[in-house]
C-alpha cells in the first residue's frame, strides 16, 4: 500500500497547563458525518500523559473543529497502576457507549516504569471517560512482567480478539534504559476478562529490541496489521503484517508505503500508524519526531495493501 501525507495537526497552545505538548498513539474513530475525532495523549511539562481528544473535519482531517477542555481520561490516584500517565490502546463503540482500552504508567524502583492495561467507559458521546476499575485488567504475568498493553481489539466470533505488547526486559542503549517488547495476541469472552497468557504474533529481528503499537483491521481477505519497530541504531518505523486468521502472521514491510520526510517534523521518526475507513477513503493517523512531540499527522491511502496469501 502507498500513503500521501496530508500534513500535520498541532497541539492548540492554551488548552491548559496538562496540554503542554505531544499527541501520543493518536487513535481516530468517526463521530458523524462531518467530523472524526482523534484521541491521544496530551502532555504536561513534566511529560505526564493524559488522554485528550480532537475533533477534525471528514473532508478535510488537518482541519480542527473542536478541542477538548479537560482530560476526557485523567492520571489515577496514587499508588495506581497509571498514577504516571495514561496512553491510547483502543476506542470502541459498544452499544450506546464507548470502551477505551488505555495502558497506564507507574514509575518503580528497578526499571524505568510500569505498563499495564485499564478499560474506562463513556455514556456522554465519548466527551469523558470513567474507570471500570482502578486496577488494571491485563495486568503482569510471566509472559510479560513489566508491559502488557493492548492496542487493538476487534469483535471475533469468540466475542473480543486482543492484539497487545508484552515485555520483561530491558536494552541499555547509550547508557539509557529502553524497555523491550513484541506482539502478541488473545481472545477474551467479555473484552473485559483476559488470560494470563497468548500467542505470539511478531517478535523482533536483526537489531530490533521492542515491536509494539499494533494496530489491526479486517477485510474480505484477512487480517492487516502496521505495528511500530525501534533498531539499537534509533529508527523507530512502522511495519506492516498479514494474517489469515489474526494468530499467525507474515512479516512484509515493503508494503508499508510511507516513510519520514527530508525535513521536518517527522524526519526522524514516523510511528504509531492508526488506519481509519472513513466512507471509501482510508486515511491513518501517525506520530513523528520525539513519538509526536509537535502533534499528529495524517496520511491518505492511495493504493491497496498487496496480502502475501489469499486464504
Amino acid at each position: 500500500m502507498n500513503w500521501k501525507k496530508l500534513g500535520l495537526v498541532p497541539v492548540p497552545p492554551g488548552i491548559g497547563l496538562w496540554a503542554v505538548h505531544s499527541a501520543l498513539t493518536p487513535t481516530p474513530i468517526i463521530r458523524d458525518a462531518e467530523r472524526l475525532r482523534v484521541y491521544a495523549g496530551f502532555r504536561d511539562a513534566e511529560g505526564v500523559s493524559r488522554i485528550g481528544w480532537m475533533d477534525v473535519s471528514t473532508v478535510d482531517p488537518t482541519h480542527v473543529l473542536e478541542v477538548c477542555q479537560r482530560p476526557a481520561l485523567d492520571v489515577g490516584r496514587p499508588g495506581c497502576f497509571d498514577d504516571n500517565g495514561v496512553i491510547l490502546g483502543d476506542v470502541v463503540r459498544i452499544e450506546d457507549r464507548f470502551r477505551m482500552y488505555y495502558v497506564g504508567f507507574q514509575l518503580v524502583r528497578g526499571v524505568k516504569f510500569l505498563a499495564f492495561t485499564g478499560v474506562a467507559e463513556s455514556r456522554d458521546g465519548g466527551d469523558t471517560f470513567q474507570r471500570l476499575s482502578e486496577a488494571p485488567f491485563l495486568d503482569r504475568s510471566d509472559e510479560g512482567l513489566c508491559i502488557r498493553a493492548i492496542h487493538a481489539i476487534l469483535p471475533c466470533p469468540e466475542g473480543w480478539r486482543a492484539w497487545y505488547s508484552v515485555g520483561s526486559t530491558w536494552a541499555m542503549i547509550n547508557g539509557k534504559p529502553f524497555p523491550c517488547y513484541h506482539v502478541m495476541t488473545q481472545v477474551s469472552a467479555d473484552g473485559v476478562t483476559f488470560r494470563d497468557s497468548g500467542s505470539v504474533c511478531i517478535a523482533g529481528q536483526s537489531d530490533e529490541y521492542r515491536l509494539g503499537r499494533p494496530r489491526v483491521w479486517q477485510d474480505a481477505v484477512g487480517y492487516h496489521m502496521l505495528f511500530t519497530y525501534g533498531t539499537r541504531g534509533g529508527a523507530y518505523l512502522p511495519g506492516y503484517a498479514w494474517s489469515a486468521d489474526g494468530i499467525a502472521w507474515q512479516r512484509d514491510d515493503s508494503q508499508v508505503g510511507i516513510a519520514p520526510s527530508a525535513d521536518g517534523w517527522d524526519s526522524r521518526m514516523l510511528c504509531y500508524l492508526a488506519p481509519l475507513r472513513v466512507g471509501d477513503r482510508w486515511l491513518a493517523a501517525y506520530n513523528g519526531n520525539d513519538a509526536g512531540y509537535d502533534g499528529f499527522g495524517w496520511a491518505e491511502r492511495i493504493t491497496e495493501p498487496r496480502t502475501l496469501h489469499h486464504p
